[in-house]
């Protein structure tokens, strides 16, 4: 062999165990979650359960940090934006990556070209409710009432650009009905005003609403999910009641710079599939009314497709802009 040929073959043995050895070793140093919303909320919870869970699995600490706004979007962004060695992963939510795009004309990073999808975290299942003193209880009743009754209910969401304000319009569309929209600062808000009768529906996130389903002062009618959840396992889905296109679980996905290495990336997805996977880390999850969803990064892009694809036509047809 010449010794050109020789020095070439020894660059390429030496890359490759370069590569192993990055394989290896990562991590090397403590990790970090953004989480694209305030501490303490349901998101936060999340990530923290997650963090806990893929620690063990990486056998380094990984902590949280919290970098809230614009619907999820400016955590996101500085997911997009980090160094992609792997050391910075981000909770990605629905609003922030599949329908806040169509509501603005300065969206900082395209979801799909400058992320990393690794893998779908949770699944938080939503339902559709109403105030329990006016006494429907099936869709059917609700929507007959809606159909006679033009513009005579409102229902409440949690901001004008909320993943609640997109599934109820979505509901009106697939029901044919005219409901009055009242956005809040908040679910909790909106709840509140649920309670007191000043709106007479919302589709919420099962975990906002279920200590008052299980009062009896709200009545659930639809999961709008594919399959029922096991914290109302008698409340049909939404297809049950003739309505399989109105689908909004909110859910929350890990993410990671695009640049990260593929090696790194399989890393941190086998860490992540096995803290989802494990029974004491799925019962924290369920106990805030979220359901595990570990997947691949392929299943992972085609449910964000999807939901972009759901989303966008909803966003259009209501003008909706970020709040």
């Amino acid at each position: 062999m010449n010794p050109t040929r020789r020095r070439l073959l020894a660059a390429s043995l030496a890359t490759l165990a370069a590569g192993r050895t990055h394989a290896q070793a990562f991590p090397a140093k403590p990790l970090r979650i953004v989480v694209p919303f305030a501490a303490g909320g349901s998101a936060d919870a999340m990530a923290r359960i997650l963090a806990q869970g893929m620690s063990v699995q990486l056998g380094q600490a990984i902590t949280i940090e919290n970098r809230g706004g614009a619907g999820g979007i400016i955590g996101i962004d500085a997911v997009a934006k980090a160094a992609p060695d792997g050391y910075t992963l981000g909770l990605g939510n629905a609003t922030g990556m599949s329908a806040a795009q169509f509501m603005t004309d300065k969206m900082p990073f395209d979801s799909e070209r400058d992320l990393a999808l690794l893998t779908l975290v949770v699944r938080v299942p939503e339902v559709l409710v109403v105030n329990a003193k006016l006494g429907f209880n099936t869709t059917a009743s609700l929507v007959a009432y809606a159909k006679a009754n033009p513009g005579k209910l409102n229902y409440g969401s949690a901001g004008a650009s909320s993943i609640i304000r997109l599934a109820v319009e979505l509901f009106k569309i697939e029901a044919g009905v005219d409901i009055v929209h009242v956005p809040y600062k908040g679910i909790g808000p909106a709840v509140v005003d649920l309670l007191a009768g000043q709106v007479q529906l919302t589709i919420a996130d099962v975990p906002a609403v279920l200590q008052h389903i299980r009062s009896g002062a709200l009545k659930p009618l639809a999961i709008t999910s594919a399959k029922r959840v096991p914290m109302l396992p008698d409340v049909p889905t939404s297809a049950e009641v003739g309505y399989a296109k109105v689908l909004s679980d909110n859910w929350y996905g890990l993410i990671a710079p695009a640049g990260t290495p593929p090696d790194v990336q399989k890393r941190l997805h086998a860490a992540a599939v096995a803290a989802l996977q494990d029974p004491q880390i799925a019962q924290q999850f369920l106990a805030q009314g979220a359901l595990p969803a570990p997947g691949s990064p392929e299943e992972f892009r085609a449910a964000h497709r999807d939901e972009k694809a759901k989303w966008q036509p909803i966003v259009k047809a209501n003008n909706i802009k970020l709040d």
